[in-house]
């Protein structure tokens, strides 16, 4: 059962084709996930971890409803996303892109334009409740991850006694997501130039996407990967990501490296890895641009495209930052 309290914050109203087109864009980022080469995790071309791209699309398809219908606070809707996903499919595939995209979601429906949707969400995230948190933990029992552990505070099995963004906090040195929930989702944002450059570049938001994913990846070790096998794991994982994020962050032909990520592919699942809290983020970042976006064509009027860039290479100084 959804909690509701008459303090945690509701949006107003808006334009149902809004609405409409919200849901587009998250299916949109949703279909791209699986559609796109990211090592270690479900893909079309590759299953794995006892799941398939169908699982995914499916449970896609199921929380575009609740994630973009109005009058929920973001607890309701991660937890009415997560009730729509078990419906539909038995394994948890999307409890990461609903806790992500489900504050992304509610400024969508409560700002006036991209430059106000950045403050949305950062007064979104700080209005969380107790009763957000309350309806979070029961999604995530309800999804039953996989490695999630027990903590001494604040564990999902007992119920919460700070606002869900009080237990992001707390959560944030060892949980990717919970770090977003706690910076304002800091990352995701700084991934909106490089997706914007490269979809200049190559008008192909699956290689966006693995370019976005490779990138998260090289600099930030996986959370999952982290839970599951340790930290030492989680680390050389992300030193194995590094020279492909730079080659595809680099190339102007990133087809060029599908043999080098089949390969990779092939080992991380082989071993049962899967950077699984990367591709969330990837997910949260595509369906982030398509929001600012949709904001920009409402402003203009027009979806004039940019000439791909020819040739350019990412910033050396970003890549080698770490």
């Amino acid at each position: 059962m959804l909690n509701h309290s008459p303090a945690a914050k509701r949006v107003e109203m808006p334009d149902p084709a809004w609405r409409a087109e919200m849901a587009n864009r998250l299916r949109h980022a949703c279909e791209i996930d699986v559609l796109s080469m990211k090592p270690g995790n479900v893909s079309i071309a590759s299953p794995g971890h006892g799941m398939s791209a169908d699982d995914f699309l499916a449970s896609a398809a199921a929380i575009l409803d609740p994630m973009t219908q109005p009058g929920l606070t973001v607890g309701e809707r991660i937890l009415a996303s997560i009730a729509a996903t078990r419906s539909v499919v038995e394994c948890n595939t999307n409890l990461g892109i609903v806790l992500l995209c489900a504050p992304l979601s509610q400024a969508a429906l409560g700002a006036a334009s991209a430059q106000a949707f950045r403050q949305t969400l950062d007064d979104c995230l700080a209005r969380l409740t107790v009763d957000d948190a309350v309806n979070a933990y029961s999604a995530i029992r309800l999804a039953q991850p996989g490695g999630l552990g027990k903590r001494a505070a604040h564990d999902v099995a007992e119920a919460p006694a700070i606002s869900l963004r009080g237990a992001m906090i707390e959560a944030r040195d060892e949980d990717f997501i919970a770090r977003q929930y706690a910076n304002g989702f800091a990352e995701i944002l700084a991934c909106q130039p490089i997706i914007d450059q490269l979809r200049r570049r190559w008008n192909d938001d699956r290689w966006v996407a693995t370019a976005v994913f490779l990138d998260l990846l090289a600099r930030n070790p996986d959370s999952h990967v982290c839970r599951k096998f340790g930290l030492e794991t989680a680390l050389r994982v992300s030193h194995e990501a590094l020279p492909l994020s730079q080659a595809a962050l680099q190339s102007a032909e990133p087809d060029e490296l599908v043999p080098q990520l089949r390969k990779w592919d092939e080992q991380l699942k082989s071993a049962g890895i899967n950077p699984g809290t990367t591709a969330d983020l990837t997910v949260a970042a595509i369906y982030a641009s398509g929001i600012m976006s949709m904001f920009d064509l409402k402003l203009t009027a027009s979806a004039a495209s940019s000439r791909p860039l020819a040739n350019q290479p990412w910033e050396k100084s970003r890549i080698l930052a770490n």
